[in-house]
């Protein structure tokens, strides 16, 4: 039957040529189902290296960190009870610090899914810190006040953050961190180990919702169930199987769409509010409102969040299947684009400078905001208009 019918079809093609009305062309604005086929080919074959090549190394990398991280701090409180507390062992704390912040940061391009659904992301990265909020809460733990996570009132105080407070110190110019102080008293030690463990707990939260709870370690299996964690959803097989029953996801295009909503998300937020707030506010509150100030780490923070929309689009392993595969087909201009404001966003940032708190002012900041938060954001537009066209 279809052989007939595109016999028929190309007779009366040539029959309306020959007459010189018209052109019988498969050329117009309505997709044959060999293109609509074709991109939900591309786009499902995306997926599945986007869940198991970026998404799910990266929250591994950082809980596997904030596992090392928590040990760390449960061996500076030890150490303090001893009286053997050393500069070396409250670096090293600082050290898987920055190791597990480097993969968070990587991962702030899919902040949609479990990060939102179970408020991970607020719990672990409200920023910026409360300082003078900080201060008072260490003054009350010192003097003896009862405090655990449940009555933290709210995150501010707690995740990636409050930790940072607790193993950095900056020299009294802000240029440069200090040897790391030994400073603590037994009560300030409590809560530290408190907030690190919490913060591992999320963390391996957020790996075991996309790789699956079977599918991570017994350590972190344990880790979950003592903190009454364990949750159901596999977010990784509904990435990967759109319209399938376990999904979310409704259509292959919806994932894709989604993954590239995440990438405009963060954009907007590093050039717009990250490096824009202090850049271009006009009140102390913008002024300060900085991330990761305490660690010196803004700057690379910054950087790593574009990273993680690279890995989105491009994909974190070479010969990957990508998003950016199926716009080059459609649209190679557009691809060549992407790709040129992401590297353009990357170059802008590294040209701040640390610390942050000094450099936010500067040229270079300014021309962040612009390639940051207008160039790469709308670039990454052009690419859910792509999606769009069926």
């Amino acid at each position: 039957m279809k052989k007939m019918f595109k016999f028929m079809s190309h007779a009366v093609c040539a029959m309306v040529v020959v007459a010189g009305v018209a052109s019988c062309s498969d050329n117009n604005n309505t997709p044959s189902t060999d293109e609509s086929s074709t991109k939900d080919t591309m786009l499902q074959a995306a997926l599945t290296p986007y869940v198991q090549n970026t998404v799910i190394p990266t929250y591994k990398g950082m809980a596997d960190n904030a596992i090392l991280m928590s040990a760390a701090c449960d061996s500076i409180q030890s150490a303090f009870e001893k009286g053997t507390l050393t500069t070396e062992l409250v670096k090293t704390a600082g050290e898987y610090w920055n190791a597990s912040r480097a993969y968070w940061e990587k991962s702030e391009a899919f902040l949609f899914d479990a990060a939102a659904d179970y408020n991970i992301d607020p719990h672990i990265d409200s920023w910026p810190l409360d300082k003078t909020a900080m201060d008072a809460l260490l003054t009350k733990i010192r003097n003896g006040e009862e405090w655990t996570i449940d009555n933290n009132v709210g995150y501010g105080l707690l995740g990636y953050h409050a930790v940072e407070y607790m193993l950095f110190e900056l020299s009294e110019d802000g240029n440069s961190s200090l040897t790391h102080s030994l400073d603590y008293t037994s009560e300030e030690l409590a809560y530290l180990t408190a907030v690190a463990e919490d913060l591992r707990n999320q963390c391996v939260l957020l790996e075991a919702s996309w790789a699956g709870f079977d599918n991570v370690t017994s350590e972190k299996q344990s880790i979950l169930e003592d903190a009454d964690l364990v949750k159901d959803f596999d977010y990784g097989y509904s990435m990967m199987n759109p319209g399938k029953g376990g999904s979310k996801y409704k259509t292959i295009q919806a994932a894709a769409e989604t993954i590239i909503q995440g990438c405009i998300d963060i954009a907007d937020e590093v050039g717009n509010t990250k490096i824009g707030r202090p850049a271009n506010g006009s009140s102390e509150d913008d002024r300060n409102y900085i991330e990761s100030p305490y660690s010196l780490n803004s700057i690379v923070d910054f950087y790593d969040n574009i990273e993680s929309i690279k890995n989105a689009y491009q994909g974190s392993v070479s010969g990957d299947a990508s998003i950016s595969d199926y716009i080059k087909s459609v649209n190679p201009t557009l691809d060549t684009k992407v790709k040129a404001q992401i590297d353009a966003a990357q170059t802008a940032i590294n040209a701040i400078g640390e610390p942050f708190a000094k450099t936010a002012s500067g040229d270079a900041a300014n021309t962040a905001v612009t390639v940051v938060g207008t160039n790469l954001v709308s670039a990454l537009q052009e690419v859910v208009t792509e999606l769009s066209k069926n």
